[in-house]
């Protein structure tokens, strides 16, 4: 039986190096469930189960993802890992109703994605969800003031320009904002994703390997970035990467292999502190 993060037990903890968080991993080995804890703890922000895609593949079809259970905390920084062809990106579009399952259920804030028509879905997004891609996804032939506003404008913000303003002020680019994403290093364009991807203020933030097309100075500055924002704002962050480095930023790592979560690991440092974010 599969552990999810809404009942996982105790664990042995692994002595190997080289995963994220080094010799504080959980790993598959259990022991006995501790006792149930009396705080109350607010429902998951995204929540899923048996989530399950399947692709036709000439004859045959071929599983994506293959019954995940997850439960992803309010305002946590969740790191989904494993190797190309495991099923990250895909779990990623499904947990934010980018694409549909073949089985399963998805929660996101307090709403089941089962149902919902393609411009509920949309207009769930467009107030709830913010989205940070490796290839920054910037319109062209708009600058980047325009492309932070555009969110703003979509929810009908009274306060568009203004808040677009000091989206780019916080992201280091007030005065690169009438330049035009052909205009901006690598690094700059990111920037601009990031602040369009708070413009809305989302409770939950999808990033796809935001660092994969920059260098690693440039990758760590957006990393910086990306983790403050979403905690002054208490975003909820699921992060796709390949990077163990970066994992070790998060709360949790979730390891995928083959379409099924192979482990979880938690940061020691998350005890303390999301415990106290998500209190009461």
């Amino acid at each position: 039986m599969r552990e999810t993060s809404e009942h996982r037990p105790l664990a042995k903890l692994s002595t190997s190096a080289d995963e994220p968080f080094g010799d504080r991993a959980i790993t598959a080995r259990s022991q006995p469930l501790a006792e149930p804890s009396l705080t109350h703890r607010p429902a998951p922000i995204v929540r899923c189960r048996g989530l399950t895609k399947r692709l036709p593949s000439g004859d045959r079809l071929l599983t994506i993802l293959d019954d995940v259970d997850l439960d992803i905390e309010r305002g946590e920084m969740c790191a989904v890992l494993g190797p190309s062809g495991s099923g990250k990106s895909t779990l990623l579009a499904l947990l934010a109703g980018l694409d549909r399952p073949t089985e399963g259920s998805v929660e996101l804030d307090g709403t089941d994605l089962r149902g919902l028509s393609e411009d509920r879905l949309a207009q769930l997004r467009r107030g709830r969800v913010g989205f940070v891609f490796q290839t920054f996804q910037l319109l062209a032939n708009q600058t980047a003031r325009e492309n932070v506003l555009l969110p703003l404008e979509l929810v009908g913000r009274s306060d568009a320009r203004q808040r677009a303003d000091r989206l780019l002020e916080q992201v280091g680019l007030g005065a690169r904002g009438h330049h035009y994403p052909a205009q901006l290093s690598g690094g700059e364009q990111q920037r601009v994703a990031i602040a369009r991807a708070f413009a809305a203020a989302p409770s939950v933030l999808f990033a796809d390997e935001p660092t994969g097309n920059l260098d690693t100075a440039t990758g760590r500055a957006i990393l910086d970035l990306l983790d403050d924002l979403r905690r002054d704002a208490g975003t909820t962050m699921i992060l796709v990467t390949h990077d163990a480095a970066l994992a070790r930023r998060a709360d949790r790592a979730v390891h995928l292999r083959d379409g099924r979560i192979e482990r979880i690991e938690t940061s020691p440092a998350e005890s303390a502190e999301h415990r106290a974010a998500t209190a009461g």
